[in-house]
């Protein structure tokens, strides 16, 4: 998680990068194809910078969230299936965290004022049925996509305490009592 709210935690990892939305990259590509690739590039940057800029939020919330957590939770964690930790965030957080990322993500991107031209883009394109009405919000978007790729790193860190807690559990201590010391 912490490694999302950094300078390239999404851009620079294929896995959760946020690209244009999907009914978009059509443009994008005949756009790359007239020499305006640059625009289609500052605008991917500041989606997953606005993104980076939003994932520390998730800290307190996970933590507020394991401190409210049951033992019936516990329990569904302990015998749930390889990502039950992760549901049970997601559960507890989702809603939250996007009253918190929203605002953040829509800050980053008016700095540049790309949400801005976009949706006067994407108004246009919703109109003529070139653009799904649910990607024309590029602030909610983001958003979206930022939760979802918070979401799936931590499925993933999961997924490898599961496998091998002991060598993973051990990585961890090593980590928080190295920092430490």
């Amino acid at each position: 998680m912490a490694n999302l709210g950094r300078v390239d935690g999404f851009l620079g990892n294929p896995q959760v990068k946020i690209p244009l939305p999907e009914s978009t990259q059509r443009a994008e590509r005949t756009m790359r194809r007239l020499g305006m690739g640059k625009y289609a590039d500052e605008l991917i940057v500041t989606m997953n910078r606005a993104a980076e800029s939003a994932v520390p939020e998730a800290k307190v919330l996970f933590v507020q969230s394991v401190k409210n957590m049951t033992v019936q939770d516990a329990k569904r964690i302990i015998t749930g299936g390889d990502t039950a930790g992760t549901d049970y965030f997601r559960r507890t957080t989702r809603d939250q965290l996007h009253k918190r990322f929203l605002p953040i993500v829509e800050k980053a991107t008016a700095r540049l004022q790309l949400a801005q031209r976009y949706e006067l883009f994407a108004d246009k394109a919703v109109a003529v049925g070139m653009l799904k009405k649910e990607d024309a919000d590029l602030d909610e978007y983001v958003t979206q996509k930022a939760l979802e790729g918070l979401y799936f790193m931590v499925a993933e860190e999961e997924k490898k305490i599961r496998k091998d807690p002991i060598g993973t559990g051990s990585s961890i201590i090593r980590k928080v009592f190295g920092a430490m010391l």
